[in-house]
């Protein structure tokens, strides 16, 4: 059945490769075959699992490129196909027919909800945690749920945990896990961190005796340094911490190195933490790791620029209130003239509910510099309705399809910021690229 299941998995994405198709079908038809073929898969060198609600494809993308900079042969998901088929689809498709994965080394991108999947199947050597945020509550469920599904499985786990430090509900795995070894990552204290916070936050207590976690400082939502008022839960000391946070030339030092994130955001600067984590336990030069930094390539959708002679345009993901938060902070600190593109679907890939929205701080782009806000989607008029309640001054316009939101958002010359959510943003991209192109 190991046999079939790999020359099925095979088969069916060559087939779909000869269409211009990919994605997970392949390895759902493995499965099919084969429900334990991940157990039944040989390796060679490390495996990496990276998870967490925002940040994981970045990070995974950039643990990818180290190891294959530093010399190793990466298999990796890069397209962002992380639930159980579309990691089968990318094992199966590497592997032999006596199911030994051709690689030296693998990297995964692995959804939250499936690391109870990935993690007992496979000889993990390290799994890499950003953050644990409330996301998309008719998929993902209630955080604490989500969390517990991932603490069942690690009792038995005795390798590397690489975890945010600056995260309580990332930091609460490693009581879960007595026979691993953890590595902790984070940020230290710097100017933009504040002593309280209004954002969306699921820090507030204790995992190990439920009293009232207390902070000393925040860096965003609830990620930040703390203590419990009762026990012995706290902060670990940082492995690796990132210093002299400057968001406005993008730029942190460590090892007393001053070093340019890739990427925008404090966020960011988190996923470049947990990135010089995993290279540091592998024993990998830093000098990859800053090669990897300074090449790293602009994923699709997450803060991607387009600009044509007057056009230009900024393209942001967004699907939970931390995420649309930090994304939010990048447009308020632009004080030049800009339009504002929302879209906003409610397919099940985005989740259905959409009432995070009002858990985002919309107000911070209803200033006077926005001068257009165009929302479409399937919950264009929600979103609308959100920005009214801000007490918006400017248009609010509801374009019925987003080829025409992207058109009049780019019509009068101003920088367009265009976000949107899940299953929306390859449609975005595609009427931007369309529309650079007129």
């Amino acid at each position: 059945m190991k046999t079939l299941s790999i020359v099925s998995t095979k088969l069916s994405a060559f087939l779909l490769r000869l269409i211009g198709r990919g994605g997970s079908l392949p390895g759902s038809i493995g499965l099919k075959i084969n429900s334990n073929i991940l157990s039944k898969l040989s390796f060679s060198g490390p495996i990496i699992l990276v998870t967490g609600t925002n940040g994981k494809t970045s990070t995974a993308n950039m643990i990818a490129d180290v190891l294959s900079a530093a010399g190793y042969d990466v298999i990796s998901n890069r397209k962002g196909d992380n639930l159980k088929a579309g990691i089968v689809t990318t094992l199966l498709t590497q592997a032999t027919l006596t199911g030994k994965v051709k690689a030296t080394a693998c990297v995964l991108e692995v959804d939250e909800l499936n690391i109870r999947h990935i993690l007992p199947a496979i000889p993990v050597t390290a799994l890499v945690v950003n953050n644990f945020f409330r996301d998309q509550l008719d998929r993902a469920r209630e955080m604490e749920q989500l969390i517990h599904s991932i603490e069942n499985v690690l009792p038995e786990y005795d390798k590397e945990l690489i975890l945010n430090g600056n995260d309580p509900n990332v930091l609460r795995l490693a009581l879960c896990a007595p026979k691993a070894h953890c590595t902790y990552f984070g940020i230290d204290k710097n100017q933009y961190s504040v002593a309280s916070t209004k954002e969306a936050s699921e820090g507030k207590f204790c995992p190990k005796c439920g009293h009232k976690l207390e902070y000393e400082y925040y860096q965003y939502s609830h990620i930040g340094s703390f203590h419990c008022s009762n026990c012995d839960f706290k902060t670990p000391s940082l492995d690796v911490c990132l210093q002299n946070i400057d968001l406005e030339k993008e730029t942190f030092v460590y090892d007393d190195q001053t070093i340019h994130s890739p990427y925008e955001g404090m966020y960011s600067m988190y996923n470049c933490a947990a990135v010089i984590a995993l290279a540091q336990f592998l024993h990998i030069d830093i000098k990859y790791v800053l090669y990897v930094f300074q090449h790293a390539p602009q994923p699709k959708g997450r803060n991607e620029h387009f600009k044509k002679d007057q056009k230009e345009c900024i393209l942001n993901l967004i699907k939970n209130p931390t995420g649309a938060n930090e994304v939010m902070k990048v447009i308020d600190k632009d004080e030049d003239d800009k339009v504002v593109c929302i879209v906003l679907n409610d397919h099940e890939q985005d989740g259905t509910d959409v009432s995070w929205i009002y858990d985002t701080f919309f107000e911070k782009v209803c200033k006077p510099s926005t001068k257009k806000v165009v929302c479409t989607g399937t919950r264009a008029y929600d979103m609308a309705l959100r920005i009214y309640y801000e007490n918006y001054k400017g248009p609010i316009e509801i374009a019925e399809s987003i080829e025409q939101a992207i058109h009049s958002s780019l019509s009068d010359g101003l920088k367009c910021y265009a976000i949107a959510t899940y299953t929306a943003l390859l449609p975005t991209r595609n009427a931007i690229v369309k529309e650079m192109s007129k």
